[in-house]
């Protein structure tokens, strides 16, 4: 009787979390036909559609062309980080159901930072499988209120904020999340927000086991107003972005995956690995260096 109950709640669920994108930004179709909106202008080239593929062992990309997801799998239970922008929910169930895993055996769902490109879906995604939200201190209030504050960077120009979840569990810096024989630590790398979140964990293929990070935004995009040195509402800022550069240059690093697959170069590693010119195209231990040393520039400039 419990698991009929629990279906049954899935279902609704299911039904709620149509209904609920149907009136916040329409249906988004395979082909991602999203429409641009006042408050989300970018939902048309953010939902392009992605077919999803193995990036190696256990590890699997479901996001859209434009903004990542990533599913880890286990016999226990599934690990889902980030939810893209709450139109492109369907998709991003669509695609974790078109490689043979259950939406409903995602036990913990992870984000990178709270803004609603990349936490837009996470509230309807809980709700569809009853997993447990988790983020840090920061990140956590925004989900939950569904708006970021005055220490966001880019507060003055977010058009929304992420659609509110029920609960999410406060996690700590370095701490070690499980599924079942999954075990995911939780970097905080703040900067492109305060609550800017990195993490790692272990895929295996056959014999060989890699380093896989995911790595939080460490671009220093602001609203107008906001100025990164004597800055007054995110004070520590520039401290901050020093260390989470440093942070990435230390981690093990085998594979990098960025919410924006193009920081990482996930699709174009994608496409030299389908093509057969590289077979290991996603292993690059150099990555997260890299990808450091490009957004410490950034900040510079």
């Amino acid at each position: 009787m419990t698991g009929l109950l629990r279906g049954r709640r899935r279902r609704l669920a299911w039904v709620a979390v149509t209904a609920s994108i149907a009136a916040g930004g329409g249906w988004v179709h395979a082909e991602s036909e999203a429409a641009a909106s006042d408050e989300c202008p970018r939902c048309a080239e953010w939902t392009v559609s992605q077919k999803p593929f193995r990036v190696y062992g256990n590890t699997y990309y479901v996001g859209t062309r434009e903004l990542g997801a990533i599913l880890i799998t286990s016999d226990a239970g599934h690990v889902l980080i980030d939810g893209a922008v709450r139109e492109a929910t369907p998709q991003l169930i669509g695609n974790i159901r078109a490689l043979g895993f259950k939406v409903e055996d995602i036990h913990l769902i992870l984000n990178s930072h709270a803004h609603f490109d990349h936490a837009g879906g996470i509230a309807a995604i809980q709700r569809l499988s009853g997993a447990e939200v988790a983020a840090g201190p920061s990140s956590a209030k925004v989900l939950t209120q569904g708006r970021s504050g005055p220490d966001d960077p880019q507060f003055a120009s977010l058009l929304r904020g992420p659609d509110p979840v029920a609960h999410v569990r406060v996690i700590s810096d370095g701490e070690v999340l499980a599924v079942g024989k999954l075990r995911f630590t939780a970097h905080f790398t703040p900067g492109h927000t305060v609550g800017g979140t990195s993490g790692t964990w272990m895929s295996c293929e056959l014999s060989r086991c890699v380093s896989s990070v995911y790595a939080d935004s460490l671009s220093a995009v602001s609203a107008p107003a906001f100025r990164f040195t004597d800055n007054t509402t995110y004070p520590s800022v520039l401290a901050d972005f020093a260390r989470s550069f440093t942070i990435l240059n230390s981690l093990p690093c085998d594979i990098l995956l960025t919410p924006h697959p193009e920081a990482s170069d996930a699709l174009v590693r994608l496409r030299r690995r389908a093509d057969g010119f590289d077979p290991s195209a996603f292993i690059d231990p150099g990555a997260c260096r890299s990808y450091a040393e490009r957004s410490r520039s950034g900040l510079e400039e």
